[in-house]
């Protein structure tokens, strides 16, 4: 198992889609967060380069209802991206004597030998898919091995693998070799900078105080605090919004002794620096950065507006004016979802222990944002590390969806295998994911029996893993 069995299976896969005859219609489906739209997005510009046909769905997620529901479509090659592993036999039993290429990074139920499957999956190879590759890197290895044209889009691969948390200040082998391409291409720059999210967008004020990445005393959460730390600097001025790329070499210097002085505890330069990656071709400042591009998508995608952001992806210039209008909706919905968190955490809706916090939304947060919703709070300063944050909304099909997610990087952790072990206890839903970032499925009217198997499992793992 290795690398090169990896890229062999990529070879084969794509030796057997160069077979396909392009009078055929290729269904394409992809998951609706950013790496699965980058996904999408990729595969649909080598089909742009095929001169291929193709229609396309993105979707939540990929359950038997969804799946039914495609395999009753009329066409005879269909392409899974960022989905489609986990639900193997039931891809098999419906879509009997129809070509299938599965391009997923998530852990496969079970390797299936089909003749009409054809599935690349780093899982398949033992290659850990949480860092080394995502949706979109799958995607992405595939296509430039069909045509490798596709190298113009190796940086929106790396925007899924960010909006994966597959960047660790810099990529693991398979990931890095993406972005090697990115960067011959000169459609990347990588530069060292503060732990600032949304510095090409925001006045340097504002990225402060809400910076999740670094807790600074008196500034972070706190817009009047954020404002007199830079004038005790010198760096801001009544009036005058700066952005962090406005500063000056000296002012930047100026800026970091600052934060290190503020944090303390004998803090290193280096703890409070990263990688950014400077998306060479966009003009706007939201898709500058990979970061921020990629929670750009996530805002069309959860909002059910993910034509736009693979419009976006592709370079075109109306849909990334209107991904912009996509973000502020989605933004206004994740205030709402956290303001209505702030007012129900000492209520029955949010049941919180030492070890644990489960956010039982129910009708009153979207359910295509609780994931989103379970990061942040993730990310808060307020949670402690290894906590597990569990969120629930409803839908409006009957079913209740659940993200998963802890505090820190705990590779000790398995959020996949934590949800699959609730699942086999309730006996009925679907699960998913992977190992830092994981969810299921159930019927709404289950989810009691879900939330007692749910403490259950994760106490019992909390004491497993001596969080106690």
């Amino acid at each position: 198992m290795s690398d090169d069995d990896f890229k062999e299976s990529i070879r084969k896969a794509a030796l057997e889609f160069k077979n396909i005859g392009n009078n055929e219609i290729v269904k394409v489906v992809s998951h609706l967060d950013s790496d699965g739209l980058c996904a999408a997005s990729i595969i649909i510009k080598l089909l742009h380069y095929l001169d291929m046909k193709y229609s396309v769905s993105i979707i939540p997620q990929l359950n038997k209802k969804i799946i039914k529901e495609i395999s009753n479509e009329n066409y005879n090659v269909f392409l899974f991206c960022d989905l489609g592993s986990g639900v193997l036999n039931e891809i098999s039993n419906l879509f009997n004597e129809r070509k299938v290429f599965i391009l997923d990074h998530h852990k496969p139920e079970e390797d299936l030998l089909s003749k009409d499957i054809v599935q690349v999956n780093p899982h398949l190879h033992g290659i850990s898919s949480s860092r080394e590759i995502s949706g979109a890197g799958v995607a992405y290895l595939f296509s430039r091995e069909v045509d490798d044209r596709i190298k113009k889009m190796s940086p929106i691969a790396i925007v899924g693998a960010i909006g994966d948390v597959q960047e660790d200040n810099g990529f693991s082998k398979l990931n890095n070799e993406i972005l090697e391409d990115a960067i011959t291409e000169k459609k990347i720059r990588v530069e060292k900078g503060i732990r600032f999210f949304g510095y090409q967008s925001k006045p340097l004020h504002k990225v402060l105080e809400y910076c999740s990445e670094l807790d600074i005393p008196g500034v972070s959460d706190n817009e009047n605090g954020a404002m007199k730390f830079l004038e005790g600097l010198k760096i801001y001025r009544n009036g005058e919004f700066r952005r962090l790329n406005d500063l000056n070499d000296n002012e930047m210097d100026v800026l970091v002794e600052g934060i290190l002085s503020k944090i303390g505890n004998g803090i290193k330069e280096e703890e409070i620096m990263w990688n950014n990656y400077v998306l060479l071709d966009e003009e706007k400042d939201n898709m500058r950065e990979a970061r921020e591009f990629s929670t750009l998508l996530n805002a069309c995608g959860r909002i059910n507006k993910a034509s736009i952001g693979i419009g976006a992806c592709l370079g075109d210039k109306k849909m990334k004016k209107k991904a912009l209008g996509c973000l502020s909706e989605y933004r206004g919905e994740i205030m709402k979802a956290m303001e209505w968190f702030n007012a129900n955490r000492k209520t029955g809706n949010v049941i919180e222990k030492d070890n644990y916090m489960i956010i039982n939304a129910k009708d009153k947060v979207l359910g295509t944002i609780i994931g989103t919703m379970a990061s942040m709070i993730s990310k808060s300063n307020s949670i402690k590390e290894g906590m597990y944050i569990m969120s629930m909304a409803h839908l409006i099909d009957g079913n209740t969806k659940i993200s998963i997610r802890i505090k820190g990087n705990r590779e000790d952790v398995d959020l996949r295998g934590i949800v699959k072990e609730i699942i086999g206890k309730i006996k009925i839903g679907e699960y998913g994911g992977h190992k830092y970032a994981a969810g299921a499925l159930v019927p709404s009217e289950k989810e009691n029996e879900f939330l007692d198997a749910a403490r259950e499992v994760i106490e019992n793992r909390s004491l497993e893993e001596g969080v106690y």
